[in-house]
């Protein structure tokens, strides 16, 4: 293809400056708890953030790239006029990289998710019609918008109101907090290991069946159990302590458990969110090289996930701060056991919908999980405010999109002189 090489820069160009967005936005939004509860330090922080950003983009999120590259739209009516796909995906990557700069600016925790399939339907519709996107595989993403905040909220506020019962309001919450960490670990531990079990590792070449899945997951359980305990223990309580000074001990265990979940909430981030971000950059190169291979569920080529991460992690160190202020002290005061809960609520829930290849919200889940432990504290510890903008911007976010993605189309049709 005559325009082959230019497409490739291109898309490159535009997947970094998106990568970039997401990293501001969507990656700043999952570190927002960690962060806003002062559960570890900024150093430890970008280090959770380069390494399980790449290993969850890489280890997991292959089928949700499939997802994303053809199963939005009906591809097939274009196969023979690949320079009009290729102007529609570039044209997605600048409407994912427009809206996801504005939303940072202004501190609002939008999904790229809700921006990269909303502007595929927006280009896909003006194309082809509306026959040619698959609305079921659009309706069961959509359905997963609406009832993943709502599984982690529910989650997040029973399993803090569980930590509230068996820790906070015992007499020596320190022993009681040490007693459960473990089970407490276990369960991050399963998280981490689900997220990779679940995708099969297929594409790296390993083929692990059920019985060795599972025990894979259960070691993996039990290492970070081993670990957490062991830096648990280092941790010495003041006997003669207030009750004040008591829960502040506890939430020191709490730190623990929060930077392991930090990192697994991050891995569930690089193998959804960042999955996403390389559909459309796969899309491209599949139809450079071959425009009939866009059929097929074929792995995207290594560079693709190792530029995507590289622009998530720079966007993260750049401008994260604004999105990190609105969740992780905007809509509720979060302590380590708070962001505890509503991390490993949102990282279950988003691991558990990645392993089924349908495209779910990072940012949604975490904020599901941050407003479900708010109300487990009650209404009057949520800043509705915050609340009400942050819901705006996601219904925004699909029209948006949409209304993007169809402009620069255009756009690029006339400068290409189609």
């Amino acid at each position: 293809m005559e325009l082959g090489l230019l497409s490739l820069v291109l898309a490159s160009c535009f997947g970094f400056l998106m990568a970039w967005g997401v990293g501001a936005n969507d990656l700043a939004n999952i570190m927002s708890t960690t962060m806003g509860s002062k559960a570890i330090t900024i150093r430890q922080a970008i280090l959770i953030a380069i390494i399980f950003e790449f290993a969850g983009a890489f280890i997991g999120g292959v089928q949700v790239s499939d997802t994303v590259r053809n199963g939005i739209i009906d591809v097939s009516g274009l196969l023979n006029q690949p320079e009009i796909l290729i102007y529609g995906m570039l044209a997605v990557l600048l409407a994912g990289t427009t809206w996801m700069l504005v939303a940072s600016i202004f501190g609002l925790p939008v999904s790229i998710t809700h921006t990269i399939i909303g502007a595929i339907v927006g280009f896909g519709s003006i194309v082809l019609g509306a026959q040619a996107i698959h609305w079921h595989t659009v309706s069961l993403i959509a359905i997963s918008w609406i009832t993943s905040p709502l599984l982690a909220g529910l989650f997040s506020f029973l399993l803090f109101t569980l930590i509230q019962v068996l820790i906070f309001t015992r007499l020596g919450p320190f022993h009681h907090a040490k007693r459960y960490a473990p089970l407490l670990l276990f369960l991050i531990g399963i998280a981490m290991a689900t997220a990779s079990i679940l995708r099969g590792l297929s594409h790296l070449g390993f083929h692990i069946g059920i019985i060795d899945g599972f025990f894979i997951t259960v070691g993996i359980g039990l290492l970070v159990m081993f670990i957490g305990s062991f830096m648990i223990n280092r941790i010495t309580p003041d006997p003669y302590g207030s009750r004040h000074d008591q829960f502040g001990d506890v939430e020191k265990i709490f730190c623990v458990l929060m930077f392991f979940t930090a990192c697994a909430m991050v891995f569930a981030h690089g193998s959804n969110d960042v999955a996403i971000a390389v559909g459309p950059i796969a899309a491209i190169a599949a139809l450079v090289k071959d425009s009939s291979q866009l059929l097929f569920n074929q792995p995207a080529p290594m560079w693709i996930p190792l530029l995507v991460c590289t622009g998530v992690v720079v966007g993260l160190l750049m401008y994260g701060r604004n999105v990190m202020a609105t969740v992780g002290t905007g809509i509720t005061a979060l302590t380590p056991s708070r962001a505890f809960a509503a991390t490993l609520a949102a990282a279950f829930t988003v691991v558990v919908a990645t392993g089924t290849g349908i495209p779910v919200s990072t940012t949604q889940t975490l904020v599901g999980g941050v407003l479900g432990v708010g109300l487990a504290r009650g209404i009057g510890a949520l800043n509705m405010v915050v609340v009400r903008n942050i819901f705006m911007s996601w219904v925004i976010t699909l029209p948006a999109a949409a209304l993007f993605a169809m402009g620069y189309f255009y756009l690029i049709r006339f400068l290409f002189h189609l």
